[in-house]
């Protein structure tokens, strides 16, 4: 029987706290911005103009740049001008022999390099004012703007390659994607910054499309094959009031999936006799309307992607029947379909959801992208109701399968990431092409880097949300936060040392009673303790309530939750974990790796009755908390009566040894080697 989904209650409705409120002193996440800031973005500004040795080249800049001297070429000549028209038909366009002419370059979605750059600059200039970065951050908008079309459109794809085929594609062709990123981009530099040259251009990109598409008539009931634009035109309209975009946004979500499908009108030569299930859209989530989806299904990152925007038109809109589909798919691909990295996307066909419970290691896709989704996803359900079940998956993506994506000195990236590697099997096995045992510079598709830049650098929009008159804590972190209540300001400094130790404090100092703070409670925590004076406690779906705060009292509060190793065990119903067991500490799940344990690590056994023992450990300049656990070794026969590949039963020998597990999210930054998470129960 299924579950009754909980009504909204606009009561508990929430938003995230602008950047600029909010200060990350936090020694972990500060290290992480730090990162970001001083090697991040400047590599990848270098990788956007295919500056750096040895990395596919992004064609990013170098495609604005031709768009824009295709623009003023039209200007310059009117009617006269004539444009070089190029195919349109190629998802990827690379030089031949080396020589390039005037066309398009890269894969057709090229532009959000630059919008996703961008937008992790913003963050960064909010948290720590930069005037040469910003100088640089300008100059690539003028660059940008100066390629946007009279009547608004913007995407260097069919400017350069001839306008004839502007929203033909929809399915394919990611314009509406490209659109999504420019708006996403423009209002965190607007918000950051004060400046609205490139807010102009995105809205203009987005008036562009609310003239053409729409339930009106004449107007296109098309909607992205590649979806970001929902959410993003959720965010437009929060920073200009403009209804249309909400409209536009809602209109996208309503229509998806509705018949006869769209797709099949633009594609009527893809529509064979037979094959005309439902099913043939699910990789789009396309399929059925988006209210009767009870199953995540296709490409992981448009999934989650489309998800998020759906929970903010239910936010916005009260649609509780949107509100129920979001938590339908959540308890969907939380229940049985994520790792326990928080990656999510168990198939490198199609970047894609396989079916439940289908979670393999060594060929798991979980790129970065889609735990980056999977968070976005989080925080829209926690504004919408602050349940820990949310934020714990949240904090899971986060610290696992997200840092996992870059290595540790911020040069390189993981677009996949696998819960089992063995380097001869990715190198020699075609199944597991996908599947890198070290990171790489760059990607020609390269969504993954700036896509942890941005997340990265606006981590404190993730730690905390806000309505009139509480504060949320969603992920703890030293930070010190500014709330305005009744026109009144509070302020909550919080000293943290997670993920390493649990314990930390948190101090308040408010100008009006109604002040409450809401502190959630992990659940990877089986016991808590909390100390401090306060007239009112209560605990509610997850989150430990403060209340009656006296105006200009300052109060503090100690926390402390007892992080000690535990083993996790997967549902029985995951084929590839049955018998075994993985680690995890506080948020931080473990991994072995072969430098630490010797090689065939699919040959050794541990006890969970036995409890790891914490330690102090460097991986290159980075301070970790790793753990050392009682295991044992398969010892190899190898006598004269044990050369065959098969033989009879026998008892196999161990040896028992000490095993070294480190934090999953800093594997591979010490040359290439075996890993695995998952590790076979034995005694």
């Amino acid at each position: 029987m299924k579950k009754e989904t909980e009504k909204m209650d606009q009561k508990n409705f929430s938003k995230p706290l602008s950047l600029a409120k909010v200060q990350v002193t936090d020694a972990f996440w500060k290290k992480e911005m730090e990162l970001v800031r001083t090697e991040v973005i400047p590599y990848q500004w270098n990788a956007l103009n295919d500056n750096v040795p040895g990395a596919a080249p992004s064609f990013c800049m170098r495609n604005y740049r031709r768009a824009g001297e295709v623009e003023k070429e039209r200007k310059a000549k009117g009617d006269k001008f004539v444009q070089i028209k190029y195919p349109l038909d190629t998802f990827e366009t690379l030089p031949k022999d080396g020589k390039m002419d005037g066309r398009f370059y890269g894969f057709l979605f090229q532009d959000t390099d630059f919008t996703k750059w961008v937008e992790a600059v913003a963050y960064s200039l909010t948290q720590h004012p930069d005037p040469d970065l910003e100088k640089v951050a300008d100059a690539a908008i003028d660059i940008v703007c100066a390629a946007q079309q009279e009547d608004g459109y913007l995407d260097t794809y069919y400017i350069i390659n001839g306008k004839d085929g502007i929203f033909t594609n929809l399915r394919d062709h990611h314009e509406l994607y490209c659109m999504g990123h420019l708006i996403e981009g423009a209002v965190a530099y607007y918000e950051a910054t004060g400046k609205d040259k490139l807010l102009h251009a995105a809205e203009r990109f987005a008036d562009y499309a609310t003239d053409y598409f729409g339930p009106e008539e004449g107007k296109c009931k098309g909607y992205p094959g590649h979806e970001i634009a929902e959410m993003a035109l959720v965010r437009l309209y929060e920073v200009t009031g403009e209804q249309k975009y909400l409209d536009l946004s809602r209109f996208f979500i309503d229509e998806r999936g509705t018949k006869p499908y769209y797709f099949d009108k633009e594609h009527p030569e893809t529509v064979k006799k037979g094959y005309e299930n439902e099913l043939r859209y699910s990789y789009y989530q396309a399929h059925q309307p988006v209210r009767q989806q009870d199953e995540a299904f296709g490409h992981a990152v448009r999934a989650v992607y489309l998800y998020s925007g759906m929970a903010d038109i239910a936010r916005i809109t009260g649609d509780e029947t949107l509100y129920k589909a979001c938590e339908t798919l959540w308890d969907n691909i939380t229940n049985q379909k994520m790792y326990v990295t928080g990656g999510i996307g168990g198939t490198h066909i199609g970047e894609a959801f396989s079916f439940p419970f289908d979670l393999p290691n060594d060929t798991a896709y979980a790129e970065t992208c889609a735990s980056i989704g999977l968070v976005f996803f989080a925080r829209r359900m926690l504004e919408i109701a602050p349940k820990a079940k949310y934020a714990d998956v949240m904090e899971r993506a986060l610290y696992n399968g997200i840092l996992s994506g870059m290595a540790l000195d911020g040069k390189s990236f993981f677009y996949v990431n696998p819960l089992e590697v063995n380097p001869e099997s990715c190198h020699k096995d075609e199944r597991k092409f996908h599947v890198k045992p070290v990171r790489q510079k760059w990607f020609g598709c390269a969504c993954c880097p700036p896509n942890l830049a941005r997340m990265l650098s606006s981590i404190g929009t993730y730690a905390y949300t806000e309505n009139e008159n509480t504060l949320y804590v969603h992920l703890y972190m030293g930070s010190v936060v500014e709330k305005e209540i009744n026109g009144h300001k509070a302020e909550v400094r919080i000293e943290s040392d997670f993920p390493w130790n649990g314990r930390g404090s948190v101090s308040v100092n408010t100008e009006d009673n109604d002040f409450v703070l809401a502190l959630r409670i992990p659940g990877w925590c089986d016991h808590y303790k909390f100390s401090g004076a306060c007239e009112k406690t209560y605990v509610k779906d997850g989150y430990l309530y403060i209340c009656g705060f006296e105006r200009q009292e300052s109060r503090s509060f100690i926390l402390d939750f007892p992080m000690e190793p535990i083993w996790i065990m997967a549902d029985s119903r995951v084929r590839e974990d049955i018998g075994k067991v993985a680690l995890q500490r506080g948020p931080i799940v473990y991994c072995m790796e072969e430098k630490d344990n010797g090689k065939d690590l699919h040959q050794i056994a541990v006890d969970p009755e036995k409890t790891p023992t914490p330690f102090e450990m460097m991986i290159l300049d980075e301070k970790i908390i790793s753990l050392k656990a009682q295991g044992i070794r398969e010892i190899l026969n190898v006598s004269e009566n044990n050369h065959s590949l098969y033989s009879r039963y026998y008892k196999r020998q161990n040896e028992t040894t000490e095993l070294t597990y480190i934090p999953y999210y800093t594997w591979a930054n010490r040359g290439e080697n075996e890993m695995q998470v998952w590790t076979r129960e034995g005694k």
